[in-house]
């Protein structure tokens, strides 16, 4: 995907190429780089799923409100969009993060994805960065089940196998790799009942085993 790829997807052609430059700039590769953009697109990304959390779902309670905001802005969640985006193909990174996989880091890219909800701001107003992240996250949107939302996979998968008097799941690390502030883990799901093992990645062994629970979950439900 180019660049232009990229400003299509989000909705934006950037008048200003120096601030989409910038927001793609990590810190390794010198100055200016998106730290401050990132600052800035944190809180407009805040304000924006806060507004759109509020219409879209009318009678939730504040509580259930925040959990679901806090899923939808977690890392993991941008890291995924910042993937479809393909972001890491256009990424500015000095030498050492380039050899060491910078450009596939989770937390790198989703810093510059809230990076480029900064420079949209900076470039053509708040109406215009908030049309660029509801259209990111319409597919998101689309797949909240009301009930569920504020439940992990983990959660889900126990209290639907407690509700039908089965076995609890067993998860297993079946491995962990790379250097300490750039861990990935591999773990398995395993159900006695139906019979099923799903494996979850992550950057923690506790996102590795939501994962292998969502995708016992999935296989479940089909």
């Amino acid at each position: 995907m180019t660049l232009e790829a990229v400003a299509r997807q989000l909705g934006h052609a950037f008048s200003d190429r120096s601030l989409f430059r910038t927001a793609l700039t990590h810190r390794s590769f010198g100055t200016p780089n998106n730290e401050r953009l990132e600052f800035l697109g944190d809180g407009i990304l805040d304000c924006v799923i806060a507004d759109l959390l509020f219409r879209r779902f009318p009678s939730l309670p504040e509580g259930d409100l925040s959990r679901l905001r806090a899923n939808l802005v977690r890392q993991e969640t941008l890291h995924r969009l910042a993937q479809e985006l393909n972001i890491g193909d256009h990424l500015r990174l000095g030498e050492g993060e380039l050899r060491s996989g910078g450009a596939t880091r989770p937390s790198i890219l989703a810093d510059a994805l809230e990076a480029l909800f900064g420079a949209i701001y900076l470039d053509g107003g708040f109406t215009v960065a908030y049309q660029a992240i509801d259209r990111l996250y319409a597919p998101l949107f689309e797949e909240l089940k009301p009930g569920q939302f504020q439940k992990d996979p983990k959660t889900r998968l126990q209290e639907w196998l407690q509700g039908r008097k089965k076995p609890l799941p067993c998860y297993r690390l079946l491995e962990a790799s790379g250097a300490a502030h750039e861990q990935r883990f591999e773990v398995a799901c395993e159900l006695e009942s139906p019979a099923l093992r799903t494996i979850g990645h992550g950057t923690s062994r506790r996102v590795a085993e939501q994962a292998a629970a969502e995708k016992a979950l999935k296989e479940i439900e089909a």
